[in-house]
C-alpha cells in the first residue's frame, strides 16, 4: 500500500471534518471508499457483522453508564457544595480560589469522565465568585480550561474507554494507570499557580476559615469521593468489570441525588435525555471508526505504515517526540474524539511495534487530547469557559490564560517519557 495514498485518504478525511461533515460520516466514507477500491462491492458484505458486533459489545455499555453518572452528579448540586468545601481548605494558598478551580475540576473529573462537562460545571460555579473578588479573568479562565482537561485523564474517562475499545486493551488497567498521572498533573497545575502568584507580586488569598467550619465542609466532599472509591476500588480489586463498576457508580450517585432531595421526574428526564444524546454520538463515531479499522486491516495499511516508520530508524522515544508535534498541530483543528478515532488505528500499531507499552501509550494519547482541548482555534474547553464568563469579554483571555498549562502538559509528557513507571507501576499491582 503506497504511503502517499494513505496520506491522501487521511487528508481527505480531515478535510471533510473541517468542512462540517459529521465525524462518523467522514470516517465511514473513507473506510468504505478504501475497502471498495481494494476489494470491490464484496467489501460491503463484511461491514454488517462489524456494525452488529460493535453495537452488541458489552464493554461499550459502560459509556452511557459513565455519562449518566456525570449527569446525575451535575444535576444534584454536588459541584456547588464541593467548590465551597475546597475553597475553605485551599483558599489561603497563594493564588486563592485559582487553586480551588483546579482542585474542584480534579475532584469532579473523578466522577464525570468528560472534560467539557467538568470545565462547564466548575466554571459556572466559580466564575461569578472569582469576578466579584477581583481575580484576573485571564488567570481564572486559564485554570478552568486547563483544570477541565483533567476530566479525561482522571478516571473514569470516556476517552480511555474509546482507546481501549479501538485497541482491545483493558479499560480497568487504563483507568488505574490514569490515577498517578492525574494527581501529579493536578499538583503541577497548582504549583504553577503558587509560583506565578508569588512572582507576580499580586498574591491573592482568601480569608482564613475557622477550623470547625472547615471540618464541617468536609461532608460536601463525601459524595464524589465515595463514588470514585466504589468505581475504582471495584476495578482495582477485581470485584467488578468496567461496565459493572459503572453501574455501581450510578446506583451510588442515585442514592446521593435522593439524599439531596432532588431525585424527581424532571431531573431524571434531563439526565436520561442528555445521556442518550452524548452516548448516541460517541457510539456512532466508534461504529464508523471500526468500519475504517476494517478497511485498514484488510488493505494492510497499518502494516505498511509500521514498516515504513520502523524503516526510518526511529526509536520509541523519537516516535513519541514526533507524535507530540503531530498531535499538537492536529489538536488545533480537530476535536478530541475525532482526533482519537482517526489516528489511533494508524499510530497504535507503530508504537507497539517500536516497543511502547500499550497502557502507557493510552495515557499518552489522553494527554495529547488534553492539549487539543486548550489549543486554539478549536480548543473546546476554551470555548466552554469563554461562553460562561460573566463579563462577555474576548476569547483571547481564555487562550492566553491556558497557554502556560499547554507548556506544563508538554513538559509532563516528557516526564512520563523519562519515567514510564509513573503510568505502568499501579496497573502492574492489580
Amino acid at each position: 500500500m503506497n504511503v502517499a495514498v494513505v496520506g491522501l485518504a487521511f487528508v481527505a478525511m480531515i478535510g471533510m471534518m473541517l468542512l462540517g461533515v459529521p465525524i462518523a460520516v467522514s470516517m465511514a466514507l473513507v473506510g468504505i471508499a478504501g475497502g471498495i477500491a481494494a476489494y470491490g462491492a464484496p467489501f460491503m458484505d463484511s461491514i454488517a457483522p462489524v456494525v452488529w458486533g460493535v453495537q452488541n459489545e458489552n464493554l461499550l455499555t459502560s459509556i452511557p453508564l459513565f455519562v449518566l453518572l456525570g449527569e446525575l452528579l451535575l444535576r444534584s448540586g454536588i459541584a456547588d457544595r464541593m467548590y465551597i468545601a475546597l475553597s475553605a481548605w485551599l483558599g489561603r494558598l497563594p493564588g486563592g480560589l485559582l487553586h480551588t478551580n483546579i482542585g474542584s475540576c480534579a475532584l469532579f473529573a473523578a466522577t464525570s469522565g468528560s472534560s467539557v462537562a467538568t470545565a462547564a460545571t466548575v466554571g459556572t460555579v466559580a466564575l461569578p465568585s472569582l469576578r466579584s473578588r477581583g481575580y484576573s479573568m485571564r488567570a481564572s479562565l486559564g485554570t478552568l480550561a486547563a483544570g477541565g482537561t483533567l476530566g479525561i485523564l482522571i478516571p473514569p474517562s470516556v476517552n480511555m474507554i474509546v482507546y481501549g475499545s479501538l485497541t482491545n486493551n483493558s479499560i480497568g488497567k487504563l483507568f488505574i494507570a490514569g490515577i498517578i498521572p492525574g494527581l501529579l498533573l493536578t499538583s503541577c497545575f497548582m504549583l504553577y499557580i503558587w509560583v506565578s502568584s508569588v512572582m507576580s507580586g499580586d498574591v491573592k488569598r482568601e480569608e482564613k476559615v475557622p477550623l470547625a467550619l472547615r471540618l464541617a465542609t468536609l461532608r460536601y466532599l463525601v459524595p464524589p469521593l465515595v463514588v470514585f472509591g466504589i468505581v475504582m476500588g471495584s476495578l482495582y480489586f477485581g470485584i467488578a468489570t468496567t461496565t459493572e463498576s459503572a453501574a455501581l457508580g450510578v446506583i451510588a450517585a442515585l442514592a446521593f441525588v435522593w439524599r439531596s432531595g432532588k431525585l424527581n421526574r424532571d431531573v431524571l428526564r434531563t439526565c436520561f435525555i442528555g445521556t442518550a444524546r452524548v452516548s448516541g454520538m460517541i457510539l456512532l463515531i466508534i461504529t464508523a471508526a471500526f468500519i475504517l479499522n476494517l478497511a485498514i486491516s484488510l488493505t494492510g495499511v497499518a502494516e505498511a505504515m509500521t514498516k515504513w516508520v520502523t524503516g526510518l530508524g526511529l526509536t520509541a522515544g523519537g516516535l513519541i517526540l514526533a507524535l507530540i508535534v503531530f498531535y499538537l498541530v492536529l489538536g488545533m483543528f480537530m476535536d478530541v474524539l475525532s482526533m482519537q478515532v482517526a489516528t489511533i488505528p494508524i499510530t497504535y500499531p507503530i508504537a507497539v511495534a517500536l516497543g511502547v507499552d500499550p497502557i502507557w501509550f493510552g495515557i499518552f494519547i489522553v494527554l495529547m487530547c488534553e492539549l487539543g482541548l486548550i489549543t486554539p482555534p478549536v480548543g473546546m474547553n476554551l470555548f466552554v469557559v469563554h461562553g460562561i464568563r460573566p463579563d462577555k469579554g474576548g476569547l483571547e483571555d481564555a487562550i492566553w490564560g491556558a497557554l502556560p498549562y499547554v507548556l506544563i502538559l508538554i513538559a509532563f509528557t516528557m516526564l512520563m517519557l523519562a519515567v514510564p513507571g509513573l503510568v505502568t507501576w499501579l496497573p502492574a499491582q492489580m
